[in-house]
């Protein structure tokens, strides 16, 4: 089958480790079955993946990608989640899996014809939704569901600060806040992403480390060092900055007489559960959000696709076909 693999790692220049080209089909443990993969969507985690973080040089070569959507063996139009782990290890929540992985990490992931997934990882894809907008949910959107509805807990009528626009999660977050009723405020360098956001239903979209029309209750957070004190900033007191990513650095100055003084809180995320990405699934069909595509490319123009994203030429998801 033809797939997307990452064959060594480059902290650097991490494109020099991507190779396209035909692999083993998947091997199916007990448990496990295949999906043919319609739409896959790419995400940072693939960058990260071929700078070595997260994959080790020892599990090389390992096919990428988190995100499919296709049909099961049966036929079954399905969108694929991509924690792999157990529940009953996580507290009956999949995430919380001291020994949970997300595909490939340990398990060939998804760029590709075929894909080895979990049977209870299978969630029935809406008619509703293409395969293509379908592929784009299990990560980013997910991600962005459960910090909004879970960890932020912020209410209709809430206020809410999405930080860098563009990316993946940024733009599900704003997406999703607006369908929510809640008032949303979008940062970014880029006029043009400043203008999508716009679009997607924010409120307000102002230049990073801009001063907001108010103080929100709860800041979206995926840039980390470079927007964290703009983020504590921007709460109210008692307010929450959930983080689900630091694609700028991971380690800004914490400013801990802020977040005591005007008791902050300061909660991690990380993916959602198979019953989240059912329920998003359902939110979109109801709500009739869908996820902006920044582009679509067959399977084999990856190395495209995947050059978009380290360069952060893209709003939206990037989506490869077969």
């Amino acid at each position: 089958m033809f797939a997307v693999t990452a064959t060594r790692i480059d902290a650097d220049d991490p494109l020099n480790g991507l190779t396209l080209g035909e692999r083993p089909d998947p091997e199916v443990p007990d448990g496990w079955t295949t999906v043919t993969v319609k739409a896959a969507a790419l995400n940072h985690h693939d960058l990260w993946s071929l700078r070595g973080v997260g994959l080790p040089a020892e599990r090389l070569p390992m096919i990428l990608g988190c995100d499919a959507s296709g049909v099961d063996e049966d036929g079954n139009e399905v969108i694929v989640h991509a924690v792999v782990g157990d529940p009953d290890r996580g507290g009956g929540d999949e995430t919380l899996d001291p020994k949970r992985s997300l595909l490939s990490e340990s398990h060939p992931g998804t760029l590709a014809e075929k894909v080895a997934v979990p049977r209870r990882n299978l969630v029935r894809k809406p008619a509703e939704l293409s395969f293509e907008e379908a592929a784009c949910l299990p990560t980013a959107w997910l991600t962005a569901y459960r910090m909004l509805f879970d960890k932020a807990g912020v209410e209709p009528g809430g206020s809410v600060l999405v930080q860098g626009a563009g990316g993946g999660v940024a733009t599900a977050a704003i997406a999703l806040a607006s369908a929510a009723g809640l008032r949303v405020y979008a940062t970014s360098r880029s006029e043009a992403k400043r203008a999508r956001a716009l679009e997607l239903g924010a409120d307000a979209a102002l230049e990073s480390g801009a001063r907001l029309p108010e103080r929100v209750d709860a800041v979206i957070e995926t840039v980390g060092q470079a927007t964290w004190s703009h983020s504590l900033k921007a709460l109210r007191p008692g307010g929450r900055v959930v983080v689900s990513g630091a694609t700028s650095g991971a380690v800004p100055p914490a400013d801990l007489n802020r977040v005591f003084f005007l008791q902050l809180q300061v909660v991690g995320s990380t993916m959602g559960t198979r019953g989240q990405l059912e329920r998003l699934a359902g939110f979109l069909v109801k709500s009739g959000v869908r996820p902006p595509i920044d582009r679509a490319l067959p399977l084999d123009r990856a190395r495209e696709g995947f050059a978009a994203m380290a360069e952060g030429d893209l709003f939206g998801k990037i989506v490869f076909t077969t």
